[in-house]
């Protein structure tokens, strides 16, 4: 996985970038507050370093050593799969590996002391005295049991020398004893064995399966690799025909499997449902055909980054291509160097969904952007819109996921109190893409059956005298003490929220950033200690229910 960087003062910031130069996809995690200029902002070190550890990416800390064991301690207790978790002193001076041995800590220990002009602190015997970590192999390479491996190279360090059978260039400049007719066996191949006494054995991943759908295919791949001798470590992908890319059976398959799924035109090429490839050296998936293309159509929330949700914030980190309305894509960034930014004007809503399918028919990651929440008077609709016109059958292969995100009317609702609390109404009052009769239709209903209303879009240059006509309709079923709640630009820098009364609202206290949330009959406001109201609608009806 991609490493994360987080610091705690500016004075750290230089050091990360050049850390970032190392790991180009890196982002940078600062203490809101306390850094500027970081890729990510974070408000809690202790809560931000453990979700991390526990998504399994790799923690690069530029702190003292002390305050991340104390931090990460409490997940220690059950040791299992270890991410690589290393301290960086702030000025760059020392480096030192704390976790992760099998997760190549000490390699990229070794890597950011290069970057900084220092040296590693590196404590594991193994690797002192032999340079390599032999239970942490390269990519394109598995070990066939852990505690097994163990002892070898205890046996190792206790001075027996040792043999290699098969190809291992990873150790040609390995500070190993070797003796070819040592009693310990470094053993590289892709037959089905168990370990010998006193081998290493590492499997190399060199097989690729291509396959077509079918009932019990993981069971029916793993015999085919049987009955021809491979070890299933050695299984590096599954590769079928690109008009199967979006079959059920493939992915079940493969993920049972624990395998990606590529794809490539096949057909007419195998006459066989399983056939069984292979190369002298490990699969580079690069080579063997491409991925099902993905695209997330995601809700960066109302803008602040501690309201955007995590399943939204791990695919912008992953994705290839970004595509939005330029206000939003800003909002979504910082980007790495290598994700492509397609801003547009906020009117090209189905242009813009065009391309990011266009993209994804690639086989690339994308993400279209939407401020609060994709699917509340935004890109979700579009994007649904335009794959219902398409013919192409490319578009309709590609893995397509709507995020939520929290929305407009939501996140000023929470900072109000609970004025969405009963039911609600939520309506545009922007007539660019339907017509001001409707708009005035579903207003008097929405009033006569006294549902709270949220209003998006209320005015504008444009259109600057709808939002007085919608008041004129819901004052015809409102008292004008009914409750009003404004709130600009929640969840940005410079946000404001007040509460007014729906006599006492006039146009010239909103504008297009503005949300305006208006009660319904049983709407109640009362003093918020510290100043300001809260504002609620309860969830009772009618008379109060006796408790």
């Amino acid at each position: 996985m991609t490493p994360a960087i987080v610091i705690l003062g500016q004075g750290s910031l230089a050091t990360a970038r050049t850390i970032q130069q190392v790991y180009p996809h890196a982002l940078i995690h600062g203490l809101v507050g306390r850094v500027a200029g970081a890729d990510r902002g974070y408000s809690e070190f202790g809560a931000t370093l453990r979700e991390l550890y526990q998504q399994g990416s790799p923690i690069i800390a530029l702190c003292a050593a002390g305050i991340v064991i104390r931090t990460l301690a409490p997940l220690l207790l059950e040791k299992g799969a270890e991410p690589a978790v290393l301290a960086v002193a702030e000025d760059g001076s020392a480096v030192v590996p704390l976790l992760g041995g099998l997760g190549g800590v000490n390699v990229m220990a070794r890597e950011i002391a290069a970057a900084l002009g220092t040296a590693a602190a590196v404590t594991t015997s193994g690797e002192l005295r032999f340079g390599t970590c032999l239970l942490n192999p390269p990519s394109g390479y598995q070990l066939a049991d852990l505690e097994l491996g163990k002892r070898f190279v205890s046996d190792l360090l206790a001075g027996e020398s040792v043999r290699i059978e098969g190809a291992a260039p990873w150790l040609d400049q390995a500070n190993l004893p070797q003796d070819q007719q040592a009693r310990l066996t470094i053993h590289v191949g892709n037959a089905e064995r168990a370990p010998a006494a006193n081998e290493l054995l590492i499997y190399p991943q060199n097989v690729w399966v291509t396959c077509r759908p079918g009932a019990q295919l993981a069971a029916r791949v793993k015999d085919a690799l049987q009955q021809d001798g491979i070890a299933m470590q050695c299984l590096a992908c599954l590769l079928a025909d690109d008009a199967d890319m979006a079959d059920p059976q493939l992915h079940a398959a493969a993920q049972a499997l624990g395998v990606p799924l590529r794809f490539a035109a096949l057909a007419g090429e195998q006459a066989a449902d399983i056939v069984i490839n292979s190369s002298p050296e490990p699969v580079q998936l690069s080579q063997i055909g491409r991925c099902r293309g993905r695209l997330a159509v995601i809700g960066l929330g109302p803008g602040a980054a501690e309201l955007m949700v995590p399943a939204v914030k791990a695919e912008l980190a992953r994705c290839n291509d970004v595509l939005g309305y330029e206000t939003y894509v800003r909002m979504a960034g910082p980007f790495r160097a290598d994700q492509v930014q397609h801003c547009t004007d906020n009117r090209e809503e189905m242009q813009r969904a065009r391309h990011a399918f266009e993209l994804a028919a690639q086989g690339r990651s994308v993400v279209v952007v939407s401020s609060g929440d994709p699917g509340v008077f935004a890109m979700a609709a579009a994007v649904l819109e335009a794959l219902h016109e398409s013919s192409d059958p490319a578009w309709h292969r590609v893995d397509l996921e709507i995020l939520p995100g929290v929305s407009a009317s939501l996140a000023t609702a929470a900072q109000a109190g609970a004025p969405l609390g009963h039911d609600f109404c939520v309506m545009s009052l922007s007539d660019n893409l339907k017509p001001w009769s409707i708009i005035e239709k579903r207003l008097d209903l929405a009033s006569q059956a006294d549902l709270a209303l949220a209003f998006y879009n209320p005015i504008s240059r444009s259109r600057p005298w709808q939002l007085g006509r919608a008041l004129e309709i819901v004052a015809q079923h409102r008292t004008q003490a009914t409750p009003v709640v404004l709130g600009r630009d929640i969840g940005r820098p410079g946000q404001t929220l007040r509460t007014t009364t729906l006599g006492e609202l006039t146009t010239d206290q909103v504008d297009m950033r503005t949300m305006v949330l208006i009660g319904s009959s049983t709407t109640c406001v009362f003093p918020r200690n510290g100043g300001g109201d809260w504002v609620y609608t309860p969830r009772w009806y009618g008379e109060k229910p006796v408790s």
